[in-house]
């Protein structure tokens, strides 16, 4: 059993198929294939199994993942072990972040890191998540910042829940109450945001998955611009709970409830590669991370607890 094949196996768990995993590992398919032939010869059993709905897992299958995530797990641990005894680069830390969180949520962590180390050099790389992403796999970022983000060759962790929320102004817009149907909401003039993007995305998709249309008033390049325009009571915005958890707190902006629909969730989460160790400076900052949406978690949950009472 090799490590390269107990991650293609849960690549093609992940991903449900042998074409997908191989573009997601950067490999061939027959590669793919011949990992997965040479672990399951190895183990004796058939871990994929072909049904009408295509290749499943099988229940050998299913009782190996765990152990392979672990076994994954403890190589990347060993990794760090060998690497920490390695003398410090000197290299500048590199990060990929969602522009979202790089303007509501680095900000204070960056200060409070600077002050513990003030000789280290830091990096900001923008973009969408799937960019964060790319990067990330391309080695142009030791660790990323975006939402949701799962895939083979990196280890995510989940760092808090940011849904988007129905934001507007608490006075001047349309006439609207605290709670409403999809249907009403889609005639409301509404602002988006950041065509192409996964929060875009995900509105567009929740008003066409109930086969409406949304009167779309304005689109504008930043989730800013939106949460602006929505002060000044030009329509209302799905907005990151992030980019407009002060405004709530201060009554400048106010949340309708959505009675049809499920809300939009989504998790702020932190990735890096499961191959390549982490440096001390990046660990310091991923701790610093860590306790930072632990923090905002806490405020937010003290701030609700006082409005419920």
């Amino acid at each position: 059993m090799e490590i390269d094949q107990v991650e293609t196996f849960l690549a093609v768990a992940t991903f449900g198929g042998f074409h997908r995993a191989a573009e997601a590992l950067r490999i061939s398919q027959p590669a793919v294939s011949a990992r997965v032939k040479a672990l399951e010869e190895s183990l004796g059993v058939r871990l994929f199994s072909r049904s009408r709905g295509g290749l499943i897992v099988s229940d050998a299958g299913r009782t190996f993942r765990p152990h392979a995530e672990l076994l994954l797990r403890t190589a990347a641990l060993a990794r760090q072990a060998v690497h920490e005894t390695q003398p410090a680069s000197g290299t500048p830390l590199q990060i990929a972040a969602a522009l979202s969180i790089s303007v509501y949520f680095l900000p204070d962590i960056l200060k409070r890191f600077q002050r513990a180390h003030p000789n280290v050099i830091i990096s900001i790389r923008p973009g969408h998540s799937k960019e964060v992403l790319d990067m990330v796999l391309n080695e142009e970022a030791e660790i990323g910042l975006a939402r949701s983000l799962h895939h083979p060759e990196v280890e995510t962790i989940s760092l808090r829940d940011d849904p988007l929320l129905l934001v507007a102004h608490p006075k001047r817009g349309p006439k609207h109450s605290r709670r409403a149907r999809l249907e009403q909401v889609a005639s409301w003039p509404l602002i988006f945001y950041e065509r192409g993007s996964s929060d875009w995305t995900l509105t567009h998709s929740l008003f066409r998955s109930a086969g409406l249309v949304p009167n779309v008033a304005l689109e504008v390049d930043s989730i800013e611009t939106a949460k602006r325009m929505v002060e000044r009571g030009l329509g209302l915005s799905f907005l990151p709970q992030m980019a407009v958890g002060r405004e709530i707190r201060t009554h400048k902006l106010t949340t309708v409830k959505l009675l049809d629909a499920e809300p939009l969730r989504r998790s702020l989460d932190v990735i890096h590669p499961r191959h390549r160790p982490l440096r001390t400076e990046v660990r310091a900052f991923l701790q610093m991370v860590r306790e930072a949406a632990d923090e905002d978690s806490t405020a937010g949950n003290v701030g609700r607890n006082r409005r419920n009472r």
